[in-house]
């Protein structure tokens, strides 16, 4: 495997590659990202936000990052192989501009794959809790597994999330625990993915703590 990116989150300095989209705020008051909303709750998608790490992959890749809780409801989501509709580079200037609203990632002038991970945002998603795969264009649902992270109340540390994209397969565990696996055989949403900008989204009013991120080249 081949570093692409490693970062430990633990500064400001840590971001000044990262392109933020939405009312985002950084703190680090334990020497880990936290992140949050400048935005209310009531404004619905306007007080979402994405932040797109400095670095992209051409392929067969491994995204693994440590991931705390701290305030609930919410959602936390990974997108990976994310690129402009149709081919080039997700930050084109001739794109429209984004600023966190989920339509704009899933059915805008984007393609790419998302997989949430601590869904927590409305009652169904708190009453069981699931890891959910879309692949865009389109929010097409394409995979589900259980997700074992438990409510803010009990998270008591830091937990380690791994993404492996292999081919056209996903893998992603939670402390090794095998959450979700699913082939894209380009049934849905056009033909499988391959290589493209790495991104996360919260929604609010989570707040959350990141650290430890590693992008690897497989």
């Amino acid at each position: 495997m081949t570093t692409l990116y490693s970062s430990a989150l633990s500064t400001p300095e840590d971001l000044a590659d990262w392109i933020v989209e939405g009312p985002l705020v950084a703190t680090f008051p334990s020497g880990r990202l936290r992140l949050e909303s400048a935005a209310d709750p009531a404004a619905g998608q306007s007080a979402h936000f994405v932040a797109w790490l400095p670095v992209e992959h051409e392929g067969d890749v491994r995204v693994t990052w440590s991931f705390r809780p701290l305030r609930e409801p919410g959602l936390a989501m990974i997108f990976w192989a994310a690129r402009a509709h149709g081919g080039g580079s997700l930050h084109a200037p001739e794109l429209p501009a984004r600023t966190g609203q989920y339509a704009q990632y899933h059915s805008g002038a984007i393609d790419a794959y998302h997989l949430s991970y601590f869904r927590r945002r409305w009652p169904d998603e708190r009453s069981l809790h699931t890891c959910n795969v879309r692949k865009s264009h389109g929010a097409h649902l394409v995979a589900q597994g259980a997700d074992p992270l438990p409510a803010v109340l009990d998270a008591d540390r830091e937990y380690r999330m791994s993404l492996t994209w292999r081919g056209a397969t996903v893998d992603f565990t939670i402390d090794d625990i095998p959450c979700v696996t699913w082939r894209d055989d380009g049934s849905v949403g056009g033909p499988a993915r391959h290589g493209g900008a790495i991104g996360l989204r919260q929604m609010a009013p989570l707040i959350a703590e990141y650290s430890d991120l590693r992008v690897e080249a497989l």
